[in-house]
């Protein structure tokens, strides 16, 4: 018996669950936003001063929240990358986030290396603006000074792990969070140095990649900190997901990854590789149009909120009436047609009702996941249930139409923290395998989220009736789209 705790740093805050070490129920938690001067609406800078993660992570641990916690887990958003000179101190804020500055450091690379299928093969990803290496690209090009000053990268989770050890000479990172910088390969397990030189224009010192149930370090306080993961990493450990499971994630953009048995190389760049939290692959295929395919309808028909829309779907019949959207609204990645729009088809005077609109919304958000996990299984990933997440996920349009257009069993979990949870959960994994109680190769057993359990049922056959209307007016529409 014991607790143990998981944080989550996110873009904008950081919250902290504590749980009970063997089952993994959540005993207390805290939370704290991150102190960054943003006005309500606006983006998340692109630049962050580190030190907020910090305090913002001192301020959720108030109140003896950490008291008689053995092991912490850390988890932060993607993509963040600290660099670091010499002595350890930070030549310039963090870059965070999806920065668009790096668009055309993207393009540069794809390019000295040879295009997008030399990338895929060296580490299973083509740089995209967000990635680490490009943004290393971008620092070498715009802040030469800088690029030149720096000596040793971290990401985000590395960075306060590094923190919480006391600043120790040896730094380290995980398989998930290294799987995303652009110059670590899931398949060979090996950094790149070369790519880091082509993007930044000399070598520097990069973490030890340590292994899942492997501890980072103790504090001189006697506190295990485990090795730290990506947020997307953690949230799947923290959900429980293995071989068969899928999550479609449903923000204005959305996301499939599921759990495989190895890393997948995609010339397209539609297949990001990504190692998860426990040894295995999580490969992820993201679309720019999912709920903000939603959200631009609703405006469109005057309503005042999702849940009207959901109301409204309900109420036409599956199929839309023959109406069918194909929500590329801001492009598209999957497929790859960054400069096309969406379309609107199957207009007749009988479907030209609010209601048919309302329910093809939904329909076609669906139908492009549907697409996305269609690029999975068509490289050997099994799926065979969904976890569905996101505040969309709640919205019964949505809960009535997915098992059907998925075609296997979707899950609902109650909303959570599952980042913070999967950090906690790979605290407990660490702590048991130093003291011998837990086997390194096979992460603690918790509990499994709670959650609403939807079949695809009798509506199977019209709901993938539904998914060839969608597929004939996507490929009538953009023809070998999936075959480029």
């Amino acid at each position: 018996m014991g607790i143990v705790a998981g944080l989550d740093s996110s873009p904008a805050f950081t919250r902290i669950v504590v749980c009970d070490t063997d089952t993994g129920a959540v005993l207390r938690q805290g939370y704290a936003p991150h102190p960054l001067d943003v006005p309500d609406g606006a983006p998340r800078p692109s630049d962050v001063d580190p030190q907020a993660w910090l305090l913002s992570l001192g301020e959720a641990a108030g109140g003896g929240l950490l008291e008689g916690v053995q092991a912490i887990g850390v988890s932060t958003q993607a993509n963040a990358v600290v660099p670091l000179d010499a002595q350890g101190n930070t030549v310039r804020p963090a870059m965070a986030g999806a920065d668009k500055r790096a668009q055309v450091a993207a393009a540069d690379l794809i390019d000295a290396l040879g295009g997008r299928e030399a990338w895929a093969q060296a580490v299973g990803c083509v740089p995209q603006a967000a990635r680490p290496v490009t943004k290393l690209r971008w620092l070498a090009k715009t802040e030469p000074e800088n690029a030149s000053r720096t000596a040793v990268l971290l990401q985000a989770h590395d960075w306060l792990v590094w923190q919480l050890l006391g600043r120790p000479v040896r730094r380290t990172t995980d398989r998930g969070g290294a799987s995303g910088t652009g110059y670590w390969s899931a398949a060979t397990g090996a950094y790149r140095p070369d790519l880091v030189e082509l993007a930044l224009g000399h070598q520097v010192a990069l973490p030890e990649v340590i292994g899942p149930a492997e501890a980072a370090g103790t504090t001189p306080e006697g506190l295990l900190i485990s090795a730290g993961t990506g947020e997307t990493m953690a949230a799947a450990f923290g959900l429980g997901i293995g071989l068969g499971d899928a999550v479609v994630s449903l923000g204005a953009s959305g996301s499939v990854m599921a759990v495989h048995t190895e890393a997948l190389a995609d010339q397209t760049g539609m297949i990001t590789s990504l190692a998860d939290a426990t040894g295995m692959h999580l490969p992820v295929v993201t679309t720019l149009n999912a709920v903000r395919a939603l959200r631009g309808t609703a405006e469109l028909l005057g309503l005042p909120d999702l849940e009207a829309l959901s109301e409204l779907a309900l109420r036409s019949t599956p199929g839309s009436h023959g109406l069918v959207l194909l929500p590329y609204l801001e492009g598209e990645r999957t497929p790859n047609l960054p400069h096309t729009a969406g379309t609107l088809a199957g207009l007749r005077r009988e479907s030209m009702k609010a209601v048919h609109l309302a329910r093809a919304s939904f329909e076609g958000m669906l139908c492009g996941l549907a697409d996305a996990l269609d690029v999975l299984r068509g490289r050997g990933v099994a799926v065979r249930r969904i976890f569905l997440l996101g505040q969309a996920a709640e919205l019964p349009a949505v809960q009535a139409m997915a098992p059907s257009l998925f075609g296997v069993q979707v899950v609902v979990p109650q909303p959570a923290d599952y980042a913070a949870i999967g950090a906690a959960r790979q605290a407990a994994w660490a702590l048991g395998a130093a003291r011998g109680t837990l086997d390194p190769r096979t992460p603690p057993a918790w509990h499994g989220a709670a959650a609403q359990v939807l079949e695809p049922g009798d509506d199977l056959a019209v709901g993938q009736a539904v998914r060839q209307q969608y597929v004939a007016v996507r490929e009538q529409t953009h023809p070998g789209a999936f075959r480029a």
